[in-house]
């Protein structure tokens, strides 16, 4: 009998661990078209996502922003504000082709991210998958 109990205690600790890391978005991703590695860590009390590389222009020429626009993408923070939210997280995401900053969902499903930007209150949302690197 005494079993038992340790058994259900030994699971729910097991899930909670499993839950943990499912809470914890830290990686580097891949975007779907291949041209940007980001790497999502924590920034104080929530995540960020920083690039790390990009292929092709890797300057900010759509930034809104006439000053920033000579700078370089890599050590860009694309996605601030990283939190969790129901089955996933929220934030904001920095789309640097158009300049604009966006409201973002992510959800994980094994190696992959689930993005998803929004703007007019969630009324107009694309989404992409970016794989998990590490």
């Amino acid at each position: 009998m005494k079993s038992l109990p340790l058994a259900a205690l030994a699971l729910f600790l097991l899930t909670g661990a499993a839950y943990a890391q499912a809470l914890d978005p830290s990686g580097t991703y891949l975007s779907e078209s291949g041209e940007t590695r980001v790497r999502i860590a924590k920034c104080g009390q929530v995540y960020c996502g920083t690039i790390i590389s990009i292929q092709g222009d890797a300057k900010d020429v759509n930034n809104p922003d006439a000053n920033l626009r000579g700078r370089s993408l890599v050590g860009v923070q694309m996605i601030s504000n990283i939190q969790p939210s129901g089955n996933g997280f929220t934030g904001q995401l920095y789309n640097y082709k158009d300049g604009k900053i966006y409201t973002g969902k992510m959800t994980f499903e094994g190696k992959s991210m689930q993005l998803s930007g929004c703007v007019l209150g969630g009324l107009i949302c694309r989404s992409q998958t970016w794989a998990k690197l590490n």
